[in-house]
């Protein structure tokens, strides 16, 4: 049967929302963990829940996806603790949207920074050590929002539709031993939605939040469904969004 028991798997934004749901779970089937987000506070706190009901899990490892040492740090601490790194899951994201004339040019960067830098970081320090072992994969979290865009969300859409983009042509390049899946999650209740954004964005979207979004067990478990298949089959693309979603 299809499983992830004993893969080695390391996540990006693994402090809270769909991150932190996505290694209880694999914890829970199995997997050795380690674990990168920027806040060392609360994803220590991850790592000690987990090992706290029997799972596997590296102390949390700081990492900004901006930074390429940081990525190469998370990998390193995979192969160090494990030997072996199976899997990358490129979770770490930012949504701090506001209409182009308010020219919030800062957020702006700080969106490519994280969804398009950041997954070529991670992509440039987990490819080598994938070509080693000759297998790997990688799972790039993005967002319905690549494919619907509405206002005043444009950047964001737009480096979400660029972590498709890549996906796709490093599936492409990658040959029969790498798999590359993309995960694009709907409405989803996490702290992140708003964060950052402009008031007047911050306000609609937390309300559509609490009003229709799934919870990040939803996308943890396509997540899950993705990594556990057997080798030579690679799941391309999940869309996951709640039914009230139009």
């Amino acid at each position: 049967m299809p499983t992830v028991q004993d893969k080695v798997i390391a996540i990006t934004g693994a402090s809270s929302g769909i991150g932190e749901a996505t290694a209880r779970l694999l914890a829970g089937r199995g997997a050795r963990l380690v674990l990168g987000a920027r806040r060392e506070d609360r994803l220590n706190a991850v790592v000690d829940g987990i090992t706290a009901h029997g799972g596997t899990a590296a102390a949390g490892v700081v990492v900004d996806v901006t930074r390429r040492e940081d990525l190469r740090r998370l990998t390193d601490t995979a192969l160090e603790r494990y030997g072996r790194l199976d899997v990358l899951v490129s979770n770490a994201g930012t949504m701090a949207v506001s209409p182009f004339d308010e020219l919030r040019q800062d957020d702006w960067d700080a969106m490519v920074a994280t969804h398009v830098t950041g997954l070529l970081n991670g992509i440039g320090a987990a490819l080598p050590v994938f070509r080693r072992q000759g297998t790997g994969h990688f799972v790039n979290v993005s967002s319905t929002a690549a494919r619907v865009i509405k206002s005043p969300q444009a950047v964001y859409a737009a480096t979400k539709a660029a972590v498709h983009v890549i996906s796709e042509g490093l599936r492409q390049e990658s040959g029969p031993g790498l798999r590359v899946t993309v995960v694009s999650p709907g409405f989803t209740h996490t702290e992140g939605v708003g964060k950052g954004a402009s008031p007047e964005a911050a306000a609609a979207m937390t309300k559509t939040r609490d009003e229709i979004a799934m919870p990040p067990s939803a996308v943890a478990s396509a997540i899950g469904y993705a990594i556990e298949q057997p080798a030579g089959v690679d799941v391309g693309e999940i869309v996951v969004r709640p039914t009230a979603q139009a």
